[in-house]
């Protein structure tokens, strides 16, 4: 508790001189603001937007190491820099340019002036040195004034002195969190970003998912071309030649009617595979845990399958999971040198987590390899990931998951935006109403001090102080109790989507 404590002081004072040494980068960015819309000197601005993105990636950053508040980027994507014509100039709207560089200018000033996490990140930059560094300083703050009451040696000021330093002391650990929570306010994504931000990822991985089933159907193409048309045609072309000689070489051609059979069976255990390739009639039928537990039995390997899973996926994504499964089982026994490899299938709620280890020499890497480039392309359908720790030596650890899954099942919940925000507002504001309007001032109504300092209860008629002191208290002890309940609902949300 003591650690907790003296870490709140630590990080809240350096959350406050982060906040005050801003207002430079602040002057600075309404100077450039200013000589960019008031006197046109425009290659200023994509300066000032990068210095404050720096400052808010940040704020960012910290929120996620300290309070454990994720805040993803809001901003949207980089424009794609531009392509110059056959002739080699650059066109942009009715003028041609010998080099890229004003076009390219163009449209990066287009797109941070149109974006608008550009505008709330100059909100957060004027909003940060008053709202954060008051959040931050609270503590301190609480604790300096209890300690200047104590000192007036007066039994009702020592009293809400200590009253106010022991509450500076309990809220300090809890500062960078609410701190992370007002940097979120403005920070995160807004909803229509998120949307925005989803529909290219759905754009994406919809041109990713065409591409791979075209290049499954090449595939296919390929081998039913290579294998079973081959063997087809050159048992069309043996049955001609056993025909020919059926009545002058009878011994003959029963040799090519045997050499007949076993090419048709030949061809018939490719058909299989290929079969198995494009859809495993045992994960139709029985599922994936069978499936991956059939694809263990024929492989050289020795692969020890664990299966715990509440129902059935759906389909596809059963079908996702099994080839994915099917590719690094055929990596670690091609590239990793493996013996052995444990697969474990599970689900996290409504997701379901595929986990593959193998002893091989590791070394993984997806950018150096087309088959976990396909499975990531795979997996980008669903929204799936692939975590991938392979160190040089081994062993190799691949977590697949892909959420939802399972619909049926649900796992945790979303705490709603404003719930949060008004979360924020109750752990920055609580300790006002409760303490200095509440108690301190009960404390000193019950004492009759004649000292009315700040406390508004006081200097209201006799017969309305002490229904509105508790009415602080309550609001107080109220906004405390919504605080901590959002910020269970938020860790219990934070937990079902780990």
């Amino acid at each position: 508790m003591i650690v907790r404590t003296l870490t709140g002081f630590a990080r809240g004072l350096v959350l406050f001189g982060l906040a005050a040494t801003q207002v430079v980068i602040l002057a600075v960015a309404l100077v450039a603001f200013t000589l960019t819309f008031g006197l046109g000197l425009v290659f200023l601005f994509p300066m000032s937007v990068r210095m404050v993105r720096g400052r808010t990636r940040q704020a960012r950053r910290i929120a996620g190491m300290w309070a454990g508040v994720t805040i993803d980027a809001p901003y949207r994507p980089t424009p794609p820099p531009p392509v110059p014509q056959r002739d080699g100039w650059y066109r942009e709207g009715r003028q041609l340019y010998r080099t890229s560089m004003i076009p390219n200018f163009n449209r990066t000033l287009d797109w941070m002036i149109k974006d608008p996490a550009t505008w709330r990140d100059y909100a957060w930059l004027i909003a940060e040195p008053v709202v954060g560094g008051l959040i931050a300083a609270s503590p301190l703050l609480m604790v300096g004034y209890g300690v200047l009451l104590a000192r007036v040696a007066r039994p009702v000021e020592v009293l809400a002195g200590l009253v106010l330093a022991a509450c500076g002391v309990l809220i300090a650990p809890r500062v960078p969190r609410v701190h992370g929570l007002w940097t979120k306010l403005l920070l995160a994504p807004t909803q229509r970003a998120r949307l925005l931000n989803e529909v290219r990822h759905l754009t994406q991985a919809r041109t990713e998912a065409v591409d791979a089933q075209a290049a499954e159907l090449r595939r296919i193409e390929r081998d039913l071309h290579d294998g079973a048309q081959a063997r087809l045609v050159a048992i069309g072309m043996t049955l001609g030649a056993a025909e020919e000689l059926v009545e002058s070489d009878p011994r003959a051609a029963k040799a090519l009617i045997a050499k007949v059979r076993e090419a048709s069976a030949a061809s018939l255990v490719e058909l299989r595979q290929l079969v198995r390739g494009i859809h495993p009639p045992v994960l139709a039928e029985r599922g994936l845990g069978d499936a991956v537990r059939a694809l263990a039995l024929d492989s050289p390997l020795e692969v020890t399958v664990s299966v715990d899973l509440p129902a059935r996926a759906e389909a596809p994504v059963e079908s996702a999971a099994y080839f994915v499964v099917s590719e690094l089982l055929t990596n670690a026994g091609r590239h990793a040198d493996a013996r052995s490899v444990t697969v474990d299938i599970s689900n996290r709620g409504a997701a379901l987590r595929l986990t593959v280890t193998d002893d091989g020499h590791g070394g993984a890497d997806p950018s150096k390899g087309s088959g976990l480039q396909g499975i990531e392309r795979r997996l980008a359908a669903f929204d799936g990931v692939l975590a991938l720790n392979s160190p040089e030596g081994g062993p190799t650890t691949a977590v697949v998951e892909i959420p939802r899954a399972f619909p049926g099942i649900v796992g945790g919940g979303v705490v709603p935006r404003r719930k949060v925000r008004l979360m924020a507002v109750c752990w920055g504001l609580f300790w006002l109403p409760l303490f200095p309007q509440g108690l301190v001032a009960l404390v000193m109504k019950i004492f009759g001090v004649d000292e009315r300092s700040w406390f508004l209860a006081l200097y209201l008629p006799e017969v309305l102080q002490l229904p509105v002191i508790f009415a602080m208290i309550a609001l107080g002890g109220g906004m405390a109790a919504y605080g901590m309940r959002v910020s269970r609902q938020l860790k219990a949300a934070g937990e079902a989507c780990a």
